[in-house]
C-alpha cells in the first residue's frame, strides 16, 4: 500500500533550523509565525476565523531516518518511540496546536509556533475543547519529566 499526501501550504517561523526550538507549543508562547495556504486550497479557509486555535499537522522533511528506540528530548533513558513526541518516526508527522490571531487571504497569522521555518503543512483542523481535551490519568515516563518543558529545546538529535 503507497499512501501519497501533498502539503496545501508552508508554516512559516523565527525557527530556521531545528536547533533552539521550542519542543511544543507550550514552550513557545507568544512566538509568531504565519502559515501560507497554496492558491488551490484558499476555499477551504472559510470560517476558520471563528476559531481561537488551531490544529496544524505538517511533515517532518528535515527528519532523514528513524528508529523504534529513541531517546526523547526531555529524559535521558531510551523510550518506544510511539512513547514519545520524538519527531524521527517511521511517519514523520508533526502536530501542533497554536493560536489563530488572523485570516488574511490565503495567510494565516498564528502564535505559540512549534515549527521550524518553511515545513510543509499537510492538513489544518479546528481546536474544539470539547473534542480535544482530556484529563489524563497517567502520562508515563514524563510524569517525572514535564517539569522540563519550557526550558528543553530542540538539539538537532533526530535530524542526524
Amino acid at each position: 500500500m503507497n499512501i501519497d499526501f501533498e502539503p496545501i501550504g508552508l508554516i512559516y517561523s523565527p525557527f530556521n533550523q531545528p536547533k533552539g526550538t521550542p519542543i511544543q507549543p507550550k514552550a513557545a508562547q507568544g512566538i509568531k509565525g504565519k502559515v501560507k495556504i497554496f492558491d488551490e486550497y484558499i476555499e477551504g479557509l472559510k470560517d476558520l476565523e471563528g476559531f481561537s486555535h488551531i490544529i496544524l499537522i505538517y511533515y517532518f522533511h528535515l527528519v532523514k531516518n528513524y528508529k523504534l528506540l529513541v531517546k526523547p528530548f526531555m529524559d535521558n533513558e531510551f523510550h518506544g518511540v510511539f512513547a514519545t513526541r520524538a519527531p524521527s518516526r517511521p511517519n514523520p508527522i508533526g502536530l501542533s496546536v497554536v493560536k489563530l490571531l488572523e485570516v488574511k487571504e490565503n495567510t494565516l497569522f498564528i502564535e505559540d509556533v512549534d515549527i521550524v521555518n518553511e515545513t510543509p503543512l499537510l492538513d489544518i483542523k479546528p481546536f474544539v475543547p470539547e473534542f480535544d481535551v482530556r484529563n489524563p490519568e497517567k502520562i508515563g515516563w514524563l510524569d517525572k519529566n514535564i517539569h522540563k518543558l519550557k526550558t528543553t529545546k530542540d538539539d538537532e538529535r533526530f535530524i542526524k
